[in-house]
């Protein structure tokens, strides 16, 4: 108690929950992106579900890797070596997920361009076979982006109490805009696209990562930033045009 009455009055600590807290939110919505995405190729009843069992399944890996903070930090540790480059589990982690992440979006982008005809399956057993497919796959997405969540946490701050608020303030938040950023992308077509795009650069950049070619999250965000202002605007152009289309007829 003496200990977390000490790190309330500790304006260091403040400071670092809320640093920590912005970090966890930024690193999340690749997470939440993913999810989206993914949600959206379900049935309609079924996407509200999945989204919640997805985040809340990044909570609980989330919390139960801080509880092993010190096997979480000696997965940094190299354990092997191919051609002079040393890789630690994490390294390997993050290359596997980036792998999943490019092929996963390259699929989606080629099923968009040019989509197949839908295999004649009974109703139970599509929806089934697709709600189990998608959580799996975002669990998989969950545990990946966990990892480098927590390795973060660990990097920026010593006080377990501030890491456990900063993810469970971080999740919330997922929670809370997973509903409209899904819906958003589900009513906007060509930021499915451009969401997609989003996902093959981070995985590029999960992979360069477990390749120990350090990218900087500034860039990475900084240029979805720019995409995503660009499509803005065309939406706004687009529904502009439409508009006045309809006032002339």
């Amino acid at each position: 108690m003496d200990y977390l009455l000490q790190l309330a009055a500790s304006p260091t600590a403040w400071v670092a929950l809320a640093t920590l807290i912005v970090m966890e939110i930024v690193l999340g919505i690749d997470n939440l992106i993913f999810i989206s995405i993914l949600t959206n190729k379900l049935p309609e009843k079924h996407r509200a579900k999945a989204r919640r069992i997805g985040i809340s399944m990044a909570l609980v890996l989330r919390l139960g890797l801080l509880s092993t903070i010190a096997f979480i930090v000696q997965l940094t540790t190299p354990v092997i070596e191919v051609f002079g480059q040393a890789f630690s589990w994490k390294d390997m982690i993050l290359i596997a997920g980036g792998l999943f992440l490019v092929w996963k979006a390259t699929t989606e982008i080629h099923h968009s361009m040019d989509p197949e005809p839908e295999e004649k399956v009974s109703a139970g057993n599509g929806v089934s076979i697709g709600f189990a497919a998608a959580i799996g796959q975002i669990l998989m997405l969950d545990l990946v982006f966990s990892i480098d969540s927590i390795i973060t946490a660990v990097g920026m701050t010593e006080h377990l109490p501030i890491m456990i608020i900063a993810v469970v303030v971080s999740v919330i938040v997922m929670l809370v805009a997973a509903e409209p950023l899904a819906k958003f992308i589900n009513d906007n077509p060509t930021v499915v696209m451009l969401a997609l795009g989003f996902l093959i650069m981070i995985g590029m950049t999960l992979i360069a990562e477990g390749f120990g070619a350090h990218v900087p999250k500034g860039y990475v965000y900084a240029a979805m930033a720019f995409s995503a202002a660009i499509e803005l605007l065309n939406m706004a152009r687009r529904n502009r045009h439409k508009r006045l289309l309809a006032a002339r007829q």
